[in-house]
């Protein structure tokens, strides 16, 4: 496990985000929160964590914590294929410019986002939408759960193999079970 980002020659300036090293700090911040949102990518369908995909525990996570889920790309298919109907579809630069948008009023107009978390994304793509935000949106917080270290990042899952992003999720879910 390590917090060195994959992108070379990009240097994240002075404000680095904070590595999730356990679960519980991940269930507190979604305790904390008020109005969360959690944006899925194609490549969450695609990543294997033994006898599942990465969107399978997206997906019980959004409906153990009852998070709005927006879809990017065709992600809005492998979700409902797997019974999950409770999803937006939009692209993820658009979602980006609207939550640094002071004035959105959220998907559902409630208000804004307090908490963003992001997985599924080419590593290049959340680099660019975590920098934006960071510097654009000063309220917001945003959390990279795809086990590659986002320093744009609010928060961040660390450099971490396929096995132990599954055993971060097992946890999470198991630990979100009990409370």
């Amino acid at each position: 496990m390590s917090t060195t980002p994959w992108q070379k020659a990009e240097v994240p300036g002075p404000k680095r985000g904070l590595p999730l090293h356990r679960s519980e700090t991940l269930i507190s911040l979604l305790n904390n929160s008020k109005n969360p949102l959690l944006i899925i990518g194609h490549k969450a369908a695609e990543i294997d964590l033994g006898s599942r995909k990465f969107i399978d525990y997206l997906i019980e996570l959004a409906r153990g914590r009852t998070i709005p889920v927006v879809a990017t790309a065709h992600t809005i298919k492998e979700l409902t294929n797997r019974g999950f109907q409770n999803a937006s579809s939009m692209p993820l630069m658009d979602i980006a410019n609207r939550l640094r948008d002071t004035e959105w009023r959220g998907l559902d107009g409630t208000g804004a986002y307090d908490l963003v978390l992001f997985a599924g994304f080419p590593y290049y793509m959340e680099w660019l939408v975590f920098s934006g935000l960071k510097h654009m949106s000063s309220k917001l917080k945003t959390i990279s759960l795809d086990g590659q270290y986002q320093p744009n990042a609010s928060w961040s899952i660390q450099n971490v193999s396929p096995s132990e992003l599954k055993e971060f999720f097992v946890n999470l879910l198991e630990k979100m079970g009990e409370m």
